[in-house]
């Protein structure tokens, strides 16, 4: 089973910038497709995005594109969220996740449904504040 471990939550102020890490370790990187997801309080587990750590493709909720990028880094098993013009509807602990029992292609079908994904980190907080 792959481990994950979240790093960069934190507490800003709403229109600045912040950059999420997952570091992964125990399987083949390249192999996975990972996903970020997020959670407020009292709501349900919410995808965020998803990208191929093989082709690099990435697919997006409609509430972040724009304005969320997800990214990996092979050499590191790491991939990234860099969110800007954070909002305070932004407020949740964001979740990243490994998918690595359905192949290496995105799909968006899949990538949405954390059902999909065996593999979660322990959270990170971020906070917006208005």
């Amino acid at each position: 089973q792959v481990q994950l471990v979240e790093s960069g939550g934190g507490l800003v102020q709403a229109g600045v910038s912040l950059r999420l890490s997952c570091a992964a370790s125990g399987s083949t990187f390249s192999n996975y497709v990972m996903g970020w997801f997020r959670q407020a309080p009292g709501k349900e587990r919410e995808f965020v995005a998803a990208i191929s750590c093989r082709a690099g493709s990435t697919y997006y909720a409609d509430s972040v594109k724009g304005r969320f990028t997800i990214s990996r880094d092979v050499a590191k098993n790491t991939v990234y969220l860099r969110m800007n013009s954070l909002k305070p509807e932004d407020t949740a602990v964001y979740y990243c996740a490994a998918d690595t029992m359905h192949g290496s292609g995105l799909n968006p079908a899949m990538a949405v449904d954390p059902a999909m994904y065996e593999s979660w980190g322990q959270g990170t907080q971020v906070t917006v504040s208005s």
